[in-house]
């Protein structure tokens, strides 16, 4: 995409425009699927990226939605004779990746959708630039790319639908983790649990969304001010179909947020000592929990602060 232009629109119905403000990002929008891009380097390398990014945006929609069916689909259990149906895209592909260690429960890969898209991205940037910095953003779940001694830091929200930030991810080139992602009841998709963030750094994007929509769901309790409904009574398309999922949660015992929260915490160090994931940081009222911080990790320069 050539850094003068402002506007572009795809053939598809997709959408590509510059953001104001320094340094430029980009943003490309395409029915359910909006992403903000950064990407810092040589001028012409990181032109040439944002050109990539959009060339494969315009794509990516119409891929998932031809094999939309499956990918609502719940992974069968990888310890039962079921067989395994892996869709074409490469999207796709990711998702499924993903959400395959997950799959002893319910999970369909529309759990790792948004950070399937970001990794997408990203890795058609990058495509052997040489570029310093690069995160795609879908809404939260974010893919990163970064050069030896390049870092970035990464506000955490408290609220899963709101900017309001309750700590800091410091990235560095030499930590592992390279994706972030944020589930909760609040956001955007349906969660089974009632946190109202919880905000996970992996390998890749794709892990990570997969990861933080698992820990959510276990940050769990039952209370008669939280009230659930059937997925497909929102929205009659959920892959979730009629599991219940968290409407409203009203006030609550500190006591019963504390236990459902460490509820959450166990998945989610059982998740890191499965190497699934690299850090985890839960939030519920004003009860915090983290998992993985620079002692945790004495190999890796990360640093989470709440």
């Amino acid at each position: 995409m050539s850094q003068g232009a402002m506007n572009q629109t795809g053939m598809t119905g997709a959408s590509a425009a510059w953001l104001p403000g320094y340094p430029r990002r980009l943003h490309l929008q395409h029915g359910p699927i909006d992403l903000v891009i950064q990407a810092d380097g040589v001028p012409a390398a990181v032109a040439a990226a944002y050109d990539r990014a959009w060339a494969r945006f315009q794509t990516i929609l119409t891929e998932l939605v031809s094999e939309l069916a499956l990918l609502r689909t719940a992974l069968p259990d990888p310890s039962a004779s079921t067989a395994m149906i892996f869709p074409r895209g490469h999207v796709a592909r990711r998702m499924v990746a993903a959400c395959l260690p997950y799959a002893v429960d319910f999970i369909t890969p529309m759990a790792a959708v948004a950070g399937s898209v970001a990794d997408e991205i990203l890795a058609a940037m990058r495509d052997g630039a040489a570029l310093d910095r690069i995160y795609v953003n879908n809404g939260g779940d974010i893919a990163l790319h970064l050069a030896p001694g390049q870092s970035l830091r990464i506000g955490l929200v408290t609220r899963d639908d709101a900017p309001e930030l309750g700590g800091f991810a410091e990235l560095r080139s030499a930590d592992a983790s390279r994706g972030i992602a944020t589930s909760g009841w609040r956001g955007r998709s349906f969660s089974r649990g009632i946190a109202d963030a919880v905000t996970v750094l992996a390998c890749n994007a794709a892990q990570a969304d997969a990861a933080a929509t698992i820990i959510a769901n276990a940050v769990n309790a039952e209370h008669p001010n939280i009230v659930r409904a059937p997925a497909n009574s929102i929205h009659d398309d959920s892959d979730l179909g009629e599991i219940p999922v968290t409407v409203t949660v009203g006030t609550l015992p500190i006591s019963l947020m504390r236990q459902a929260l460490s509820a959450g915490a166990t998945v989610a160090h059982d998740l890191r000592r499965r190497g699934l994931i690299h850090a985890a940081h839960l939030v519920l009222g004003d009860c915090v929990e983290t998992i993985g911080g620079a002692s945790a990790l004495p190999d890796a320069a990360l640093e989470m602060v709440s």
